[in-house]
C-alpha cells in the first residue's frame, strides 16, 4: 500500500469558516501577533491571550469539516495516509482522519506551565487560575512565535517515507514547516493545492490552482482510480 504524506496550512480550514490572520480580514487583524502569540506576550498579559484562545476555541466548536477533509478520509481506501497539519483545529480528527500530526499544537488542548508534559483535553473557556495539578496555570496547547516545533522531527521521518506528496492551503512560507518539502525521496510525485501557489510546477511537482474544498476532492477520486 503506498504512503501518501499530505501537507496542510490554514487554507483548507478557512474553506469551514476559520479565518486565517494571513487574511485581509483576518481573526488576528487588530492584535499585534506578539501579544496573542509568543511567550513573550503571555508574561506581559496572560488574560488577554486566555481570551484570544477562548475567542477562537469557540469558533472552531461552531464549525465543521469541509469537503477536502473529508476527501482525505475517502484516500485511506486505497492508500496509507498521514496527515501532518500546521493548523491547530481538530477538523481532521473530526472528519475522520486516522493518522494526525499537529506540528503547532492543539486548540482543544492545554497543558501546564511547569510540566510541558502534562496535557489535558479543553472544550471550554481558559482562564486566569486555571490550574495544573502541581497548582501552575494551565496555557494553551499551541506553539508560539520564538518556540521550538516538537513534532517536526516525527514529521520530517513521516515525511521521508512518502510515495506522493499532497501540499494543501499553505504558502510554505512559514518554517520550519516549508522544509518538510525537502525531506522527501527524489521522484516522490508532489501535489500542490492552492488559488495562489507559491511554488512552480516541474518533473515531479503538479500544481492544482484550485481551492481546497473543490481541488482535494478531484486529485482524491483520481488517486484511488489508480492501482496501486
Amino acid at each position: 500500500m503506498k504512503h501518501v504524506v499530505v501537507l496542510t496550512g490554514a487554507g483548507i480550514s478557512a474553506e469551514s469558516g476559520i479565518k486565517t490572520f494571513r487574511d485581509a480580514d483576518g481573526l488576528w487583524e487588530g492584535h499585534d501577533i506578539m501579544e496573542v502569540a509568543s511567550p513573550q506576550g503571555w508574561e506581559r498579559n496572560t488574560k488577554k491571550v486566555l481570551q484570544f484562545y477562548n475567542e477562537r476555541r469557540k469558533q472552531l466548536l461552531a464549525v465543521n469539516p469541509n469537503a477536502a477533509h473529508l476527501a482525505l478520509v475517502k484516500l485511506e481506501k486505497k492508500y496509507k495516509v498521514s496527515v501532518v497539519t500546521q493548523n491547530i483545529d481538530d477538523l481532521h480528527e473530526r472528519a475522520g482522519s486516522t493518522s494526525v500530526i499537529h506540528l503547532h499544537g492543539e486548540l482543544l488542548k492545554v497543558r501546564s506551565t511547569f510540566d510541558e508534559d502534562l496535557i489535558m483535553d479543553w472544550r471550554s473557556d481558559l482562564n486566569p487560575g486555571d490550574f495544573c495539578e502541581h497548582n501552575f496555570q494551565l496555557r494553551p496547547h499551541v506553539v508560539w512565535f520564538g518556540e521550538a516545533v516538537p513534532m517536526f522531527s516525527v514529521a520530517a521521518e513521516i515525511t521521508e517515507q512518502a510515495d506522493i506528496l499532497l501540499i494543501i492551503g499553505t504558502s510554505m512560507q512559514v518554517y520550519p514547516a516549508a522544509a518538510l518539502m525537502d525531506f522527501v525521496k527524489q521522484g516522490t510525485r508532489i501535489y500542490f493545492i492552492d488559488p495562489k501557489p507559491t511554488i512552480s510546477p516541474g518533473s515531479d511537482i503538479t500544481i492544482i490552482n484550485e481551492k481546497a474544498a473543490i481541488g482535494v476532492p478531484k486529485l482524491v477520486d483520481q488517486l484511488l482510480e489508480i492501482t496501486n
